[in-house]
């Protein structure tokens, strides 16, 4: 009996780490979905439709390639955030943790669609208002640029912008 259990336990542990490199752990966030905002990785510059400069992004892939860390820096230095953005494999959906130098904390849920990414919050109340959600949207462009829209909802329906950029990769080593 023993004999078995221990021939079973090695027989497991063996096809776990079958191609892999002796020493490495498994990859725990490989799988296709786990990449699907890996786009948005890299240095990027954010402009407005107009041109004008609205600050720096540095989006870098950790804990195994099972992190996305955004690190902003809005035009002039005031204005900094930074998001956690995982796949959350147990709900079955991306998830983003937003906190800025102003306090504001923003949660977000969704999924890729294409060469999109789509997060929308939990509705909120708006005083004096219907309630809302945010939701924002980064799209991968044909040109390697990529936007990132941040719209309200009211009823499902867009009723106000609150950021629309153009992320435009820096050159290394900026």
């Amino acid at each position: 009996m023993f004999r078995s259990f221990l021939w079973l336990s090695l027989l497991l542990t063996s096809l776990q780490l079958a191609g892999q490199e002796p020493g490495t752990p498994p990859c725990a966030c490989c799988q296709p979905e786990h990449q699907a905002f890996d786009f948005w990785i890299g240095s990027w510059e954010v402009r407005d439709a107009s041109g004008k400069r609205l600050g720096t992004n540095r989006i870098e892939k950790q804990q195994g390639g099972c992190l996305l860390q955004e690190h902003w820096v809005g035009a002039g230095g005031q204005s900094t955030g930074s998001s956690f953005n995982y796949f959350n494999s147990k709900e079955g959906r991306w998830e983003q943790l937003w906190v800025d130098r102003s306090g504001t904390v923003l949660k977000l849920y969704g999924n890729g669609d294409g060469n999109r990414m789509v997060l929308t919050s939990e509705p909120f109340q708006r005083e004096g208002q219907a309630p809302g959600q945010h939701r924002i949207t980064w799209s991968l462009r044909p040109d390697g640029t990529v936007r990132q829209h941040w719209e309200v909802l009211a009823g499902g329906e867009s009723v106000q912008t609150l950021f629309d950029g153009i992320y435009t990769r820096m050159p290394q080593g900026e």
